[in-house]
């Protein structure tokens, strides 16, 4: 049973949906501390004619180092009209624009109360449409009272996970790295995922790497985002 865990993240890049394609489990790291500074829980780059863009969900009380599951939105700033509006006049003459902006439209229009909510929401959406069926479980439900790499130990072991997956980012590596040992004694085997952006035809100038997957989907549709994600396999 492989176990892969990840926070939230908003309007995620392909690389995440990779590695819930290679999972049996994943599960979302909801009950640690929202990130502070720069994190994709809240944001994620699109690209615009002037180059890469911020999109960001105006949150309350970040300070207050409250974990993810707690987090609420501000919606009183009309911050989902802005990032529909981005999406539209930024993406609107690519090619797949039409078949899968209605979708991500409908759910950020709703007033979802929750950041974990309203990510959820759209991590569903678009594995949905790129289908994939791993199920989808929270760490505050495995009641796992650790942190840190014994945290992630236990959470796999809650999971009934015999091999985690772990991606190669400094977010990733932290956890794991020079830690093996600790999951090998308990049975457990690492698996990597090694994941490599493919080029793909976009609009505007030159290529950008590690958008959010809407920029993939608006250009190359589904389809072949499925069979790039098939193509790169993980690597113990």
């Amino acid at each position: 049973m492989i176990v892969s865990i990840h926070q939230p993240n908003y309007l995620p890049w392909l690389g995440y949906f990779h590695k819930i394609a290679n999972s049996d489990i994943f599960v979302i790291f909801d009950d640690v501390q929202l990130p502070r500074g720069k994190d994709f829980v809240v944001r994620n780059l699109i690209k615009t004619e002037g180059g890469p863009k911020w999109l960001r969900v105006p949150v309350k009380d970040k300070n207050k180092m409250l974990s993810i599951n707690q987090i609420k939105i501000n919606n009183e700033l009309d911050w989902s009209k802005k990032h529909l509006n981005s999406l539209k006049s930024n993406y609107q003459k690519a090619p797949f624009f039409t078949t899968y902006y209605e979708g991500i439209e409908e759910i950020l229009s709703k007033k979802i109360e929750f950041l974990l909510e309203l990510n959820l929401e759209l991590i569903k959406f678009f594995m949905k449409i790129l289908k994939i069926n791993t199920k989808i479980i929270y760490s505050s439900e495995l009641n796992v009272d650790s942190s840190g790499t014994e945290k992630i130990l236990k959470i796999v072991q809650a999971s009934k996970g015999d091999r985690y997956l772990t991606g190669e980012g400094k977010g990733s590596q932290r956890y794991i790295v020079g830690k093996d040992d600790i999951f090998k004694k308990k049975g457990i085997k690492m698996l990597y995922q090694n994941f490599q952006f493919p080029n793909y035809p976009q609009l505007f100038d030159e290529f950008i790497p590690n958008l959010s997957i809407c920029d993939m989907l608006f250009n190359i549709g589904a389809e072949k985002i499925g069979a790039e994600i098939n193509k790169q396999k993980i690597r113990s």
